[in-house]
């Protein structure tokens, strides 16, 4: 009861437009401000900057340009639009070229094709510049829709590619499966969604040990996966696991997000590993964040927790 009532309340934050006035006319405006730790900024130029810093340290990138659940054909086309002048702004900067999106940020809960087409037009730019998109998976409704387009366009031969699964459903084993027949690359993160317990993990011990389960499977069969967490527990598992079966350490990738845990983004790049951190960007940072805190309340004590490690 207190996850929902909490997720409501958060969600409603999320779409106070006055908040988000409030939260963009001041958020931003101190180099030190909370929000600053864990979003670049709101344009691509703030961005760009983050992730030459973020190479300097010796670590991978990909920019993720805010923005879900759009409601009309004209707001999916300017996001089209937006994401074609991140990729040309990227290639101009000479930073690394590697995105992530969501369907719903191109339309998908409009329909289908909206979706589709509009991730081909990004899609035909990013190859024509090498690029990869990672398209990110969103909570259950899309699961299955979200797969069935990354099938079809892989098929049509975009293969500048990949998808992310969660460990907290349960299809989540068998949908791996399905991807890996493919070649795809995948993306395994433990899902903050919160779901129903008919087709999600309650407990974190399941959702861990699901984690495991599909990060050695990964780490031994497929194509350059990237371990998504901050958990220090699931690292540990996931270096034993690649010392005993010998896997070397360009055959994946760790990746976490922006400000979250750069001591252990830097250890593990230290040691030789790759790591690849999300920045994420845009002016629709504010609806972003609260929804990532409503989604499970536990992110709130992470951040803090994130925070406080650091000192």
């Amino acid at each position: 009861m207190l996850d929902t009532l909490s997720k409501g309340l958060f969600h409603l934050l999320a779409a106070s437009d006055g908040l988000k006035r409030l939260a963009s006319t001041y958020g931003m405006r101190s180099p030190s401000s909370f929000a600053r730790r864990f979003i670049a900024g709101e344009s691509i130029h703030e961005a760009i900057e983050a992730a030459r810093q973020v190479q300097a340290r010796g670590m991978l990138v990909s920019l993720d340009l805010l923005g879900e659940s759009v409601s009309s054909h004209t707001e999916a086309a300017k996001a089209t639009r937006e994401y074609w002048q991140v990729i040309e702004e990227i290639v101009d900067a000479g930073v690394e070229r590697n995105i992530s999106l969501k369907l719903t940020q191109l339309g998908l809960e409009i329909d289908r094709a909206t979706a589709t087409d509009n991730l081909r037009r990004i899609l035909d730019l990013s190859a024509r510049h090498d690029f990869f998109v990672r398209i990110d998976m969103e909570n259950s409704p899309f699961t299955e829709v979200t797969l069935e387009i990354f099938e079809t366009l892989w098929q049509l031969g975009y293969k500048n590619a990949g998808v992310v699964l969660q460990s907290a459903l349960k299809r989540s084993e068998q949908d791996m499966q399905r991807i890996l027949r493919l070649g795809a690359r995948i993306r395994l993160v433990k899902g903050a969604y919160k779901e129903s317990r008919s087709i999600a993990y309650a407990s974190k011990g399941d959702v861990d040990a699901a984690y495991v389960r599909m990060m050695r499977v990964l780490l031994t069969d497929a194509t350059y996966p990237a371990i998504a967490t901050h958990d220090p527990a699931m690292i540990d598992a996931t270096l034993a696991w690649a010392r005993e079966k010998q896997v070397s350490a360009d055959r994946f990738e760790f990746q976490m997000l922006f400000g979250i845990r750069r001591d252990l983004q830097q250890s593990l790049t230290d040691e030789g590993y790759r790591v690849r951190v999300y920045i994420p960007f845009g002016r629709e940072w504010f609806p972003y964040f609260m929804r990532r805190l409503g989604e499970r309340p536990a992110n709130i004590g992470f951040v803090v927790r994130g925070i406080l490690s650091e000192g």
